[in-house]
Parts: C-alpha cells; structure tokens; sequence
C-alpha cells in the first residue's frame, strides 16, 4: 500500500508560478505510474499530467501542455508538479495518485490518492 501527501499548493496571482510535490510511503514507489489530477469547484476531477515509473515517459493534458512539468525523484519518493504561467481556471484541489500500471490519463486507473492540496490563481 502507498500512502500520499501533497504540499506546495496555495494562493497564486495569475502568471506567477507554484511548485507542488507528493511525498510517497513505503519502499515500492518506483513500482508506480503516478499522476496529478485536479478538481475545480462544482466540476468533475479532471487528469492533468502523468508520469511513468521511471520517469522516462510523461503526458499532459492540452489544457496545461507547455505550462506544467511532471517530475519524480525515485529516491527520494517524490513527485512533483512545476506550473507556471498560472492562469485563474488552473484554481483547483490538486491531487496526486499512483497507479500500479503504466500509468493513463483515467482517474479509475490509479488505486492511490493523496488528501489534495489546494491551488487558488487570483486574476
């Protein structure tokens, strides 16, 4: 089992930048694709980036292509999510989660998810 933590979320003024990370438990984290979805209020959660268990292949959604970058550090059992160019509909619960496959863009594939931290862009 893996337990996730999410932290670096907060309030943000639109163009600026925010650094997120997602520290995992347990000694099988490169065992896992991992990925970072968001829900808005009012809205369903919705995919945002995704990487593989090395690190080697990572995938994001058009809505945030060019702006965010998914990353991992194996041995330090972190995932992160670099957004710049904040825009104020990237406002959102962030979440990360970890998927025993290889690692999709479908949020009923990953079989772990954090608590969410909380990303607010002010226009």
């Amino acid at each position: 089992q893996v337990q996730l933590v999410e932290s670096g979320g907060g309030l943000v003024q639109a163009g600026g930048s925010l650094r997120l990370s997602c520290a995992a438990s347990g000694r099988t984290f490169s065992s896992y694709a991992m990925g970072w979805f968001r829900q808005a209020p009012g809205k369903e959660r919705e995919f945002v980036a995704g990487i593989s268990r090395s690190g080697g292949r990572t995938f994001y959604a058009d809505s945030v292509k060019g702006r965010f970058t998914i990353s991992r550090d194996n041995a330090e059992n972190t995932v992160f999510l670099q957004m710049s160019s904040l825009k104020h509909e990237d406002t959102a619960v962030y979440y990360c989660a970890a998927d025993q496959g290889i690692g999709t863009r479908i949020e009923y594939d990953y079989d772990y998810w954090g608590q969410g931290t909380q990303v607010t862009v002010s226009s």
